[in-house]
C-alpha cells in the first residue's frame, strides 16, 4: 500500500526542514489532536499512539541531507515506512511531501487506508504551523 500526502510549501530552506524532521522530538508538534501518547525513546526513535489505535514505534532508518528522511517501523507486527521528501522551490522555500509505504494484507489495508491518509495529511498540514 502506497499513500502520499498533499504537497505543502514551507517558507524554510530544505536544510532547515531537514534539520527539524531529523530531530524526532519535533514530531510531537506535528501530531494530530487525537494523540494519546508520545514518548521519545532515543535520538532516532519515538513511540506514539492515537486514540483507538495501537502504539507505534518509529525509528529513523535513512537520511539524505537535505532532501530525504525515512522513518520506519521499529518492531511490532507491521512493516512500513514514512518518507519525507524535501524539494527546494526557491530562496528559503521548500515543498514537502510525505509518503507512506507498507506491505499489508488486503483486509488490513482497507481498514487502515483512511486513518493513515488522514494522519500523514495532518503531519504535513501541521508543518506549515510549526516548522
Amino acid at each position: 500500500m502506497n499513500l502520499e500526502s498533499p504537497k505543502v510549501n514551507l517558507e524554510k530552506s530544505p536544510q532547515e526542514v531537514f534539520d527539524f524532521l531529523s530531530d524526532v522530538k519535533n514530531f510531537e508538534q506535528l501530531m494530530p489532536d487525537n494523540i494519546n501518547k508520545f514518548e521519545v525513546l532515543g535520538d532516532d526513535k519515538f513511540l506514539f499512539a492515537l486514540k483507538g489505535m495501537p502504539e507505534i514505534v518509529l525509528k529513523k532508518k535513512e537520511s539524505i541531507a537535505p532532501n530525504k528522511i525515512v522513518l520506519g517501523a521499529a518492531g511490532g507486527k507491521l512493516d512500513f515506512s514514512l518518507t519525507g521528501d524535501i524539494e527546494e522551490t526557491g530562496n528559503n522555500q521548500s515543498d514537502v511531501t510525505l509518503s507512506f509505504k507498507g506491505d499489508f494484507n488486503p483486509m488490513m489495508a482497507m481498514m487502515i487506508k483512511g486513518p493513515i491518509s488522514k494522519f500523514i495529511e495532518t503531519l504535513v498540514t501541521n508543518m506549515k504551523k510549526v516548522v
